[in-house]
């Protein structure tokens, strides 16, 4: 058990900024990751020793109630035991029952001892979960600011960087010089279409004068 809490102690308790100024070389996002699947192992670990320890508590408390049951009609055997005369019958009743009794006294001990450990795991479980919920928020938080700082730099690139600048310029100066292109198309195919009606109209005003 000991060993088992040095290894929660090293790993899930550990604090993730010292880690990751140590590790900077590395993602910080799959170092983090690295982190939480240790974390979620050993959580998982100490959950099963949780449930083991309720199991054997619900199993010393059986063994303990019926050592109780045994002892109490044993005592009533050797009473029934004496007065009928059966002092033999009655002696052998009374030893059964010393054995119940001290077997209750070594239970009742044991089932302290145990509600004790398993306080003391689930508080530790408990503390485990908490620690492994913030390591979660954590890389949540992580992962937002690795997702800003590349949208800063993609605006950066495009707002701040010659070649993208030079791109940007040569390609709105393409879009200038097509719509410069089809404005002098569209007039001229307008003057084409409209120059027989407006000189018929001239000679018809020169022809009135």
């Amino acid at each position: 058990m000991a060993n088992l809490f040095t290894r929660i102690k090293n790993v899930v308790m550990a604090d993730l900024n010292e880690a990751l100024e140590q590790k900077e070389n590395k993602n910080p996002i799959a170092l983090l990751n690295q982190y939480l699947r240790q974390s979620e192992q050993e959580t998982e670990k100490v959950r099963k020793l949780v449930e083991r320890q309720y199991r054997l508590k619900a199993e010393f408390t059986k063994e303990y109630h019926e050592a109780v049951k045994l002892a109490e009609k044993r005592q009533q055997q050797a009473e029934i035991a004496a007065k009928a005369g059966e002092s033999e019958l009655s002696q052998f009743a009374l030893k059964e029952h010393q054995q119940y009794a001290e077997r209750v006294e070594h239970l009742q001990a044991s089932l302290a001892q145990i509600n004790e450990q398993l306080v003391n795991l689930e508080n530790r479980y408990e503390e485990m979960k908490h620690k492994l919920k913030d390591m979660q928020l954590r890389r949540m938080e992580l992962m937002g600011r690795e997702n800003v700082t590349r949208a800063n730099q993609r605006i950066n690139q495009v707002l701040e960087s010659d070649t993208y600048s030079n791109k940007s310029y040569s390609r709105f100066k393409e879009i200038e010089n097509y719509l410069e292109r089809l404005e002098h198309q569209v007039n001229s195919s307008y003057y084409r279409s409209t120059i027989d009606a407006r000189v018929a109209e001239l000679e018809k005003n020169l022809k009135f004068r």
